[in-house]
């Protein structure tokens, strides 16, 4: 069966992180960078959390079940059964009474079966929703990049952002930041696979339509900067 491999993506986000500090080291999404490899780290042992079954969790649930089943029990044989001291009231009011208690001890073994499964899917929305935050900051790094504004300072305004970066210089910054939104999807990715919950499977679903949204925004960035680039060359 083919998986997603935890080490692999961190080291690839590592390497990213390296590649990205050889060419801006002072940038802020060298910074975002080091922040998800941490993320990353945690999520991978988060999944190792996830994946294992918690022995403890599962014998206090299931002690809890055991005295209250035989707790059930115990009260029923304190009922005095015989036909000749039973009236049709009291069988009426013995009945409703124990189906009460099955109920409200059916609802407690459901609470108690699920509630592993609960604090597994409510970890994993957490990090999710970090993952999501991250992909977020990132396109904020490339969000004032203009492939149209490159080289030309005499367009700048007194409020314009600082663009320092030549054609190639925005273009790897552009890819570095294409990279990272993917490798969040490809985190996120991780949590579906090891908790295949149904909430969990929507919130990853929604990552990945996300950064593969914004990838999409950054290399239609990328195929203008490169016909502005073929342009300026066939004009020399």
């Amino acid at each position: 069966m083919v998986r997603l491999e935890p080490e692999k993506i961190i080291n690839t986000i590592s390497l990213l992180e390296k590649r990205i500090d050889d060419r801006f080291p002072d940038s802020g999404l060298k910074k975002v960078c080091h922040v998800f490899l941490q993320t990353a780290q945690d999520s991978k042992q988060n999944i190792e959390w996830i994946s294992k079954p918690n022995l403890t969790l599962r014998i206090f649930a299931y002690l809890i079940i055991l005295t209250g089943l035989g707790g059930l029990i115990y009260s029923i044989t304190y009922i005095d059964l015989r036909i000749e001291n039973n009236t049709l009231a009291n069988v009426v009011t013995i009945s409703e009474a124990i189906f009460n208690d099955i109920i409200l001890l059916g609802a407690a073994i459901f609470f108690l079966v699920s509630l592993e499964s609960r604090l597994k899917t409510k970890r994993a929305l957490k990090a999710i929703n970090e993952l999501r935050a991250i992909a977020h900051v990132i396109d904020m790094h490339q969000l004032t990049k203009d492939p149209n504004l490159t080289d030309l300072p005499e367009s700048a305004t007194e409020n314009s952002p600082k663009r320092s970066f030549t054609s190639f210089e925005l273009q790897r910054y552009l890819d570095y930041c294409s990279e990272a939104t993917a490798l969040v999807g490809k985190v996120a990715a991780l949590y579906s696979q090891s908790l295949p919950d149904e909430a969990v499977v929507r919130a990853v679903n929604e990552i990945e339509v996300l950064t593969t949204g914004l990838s999409r925004k950054i290399w239609q960035k990328l195929i203008i900067l490169n016909e502005t680039s073929s342009n300026k060359k066939a004009k020399q």
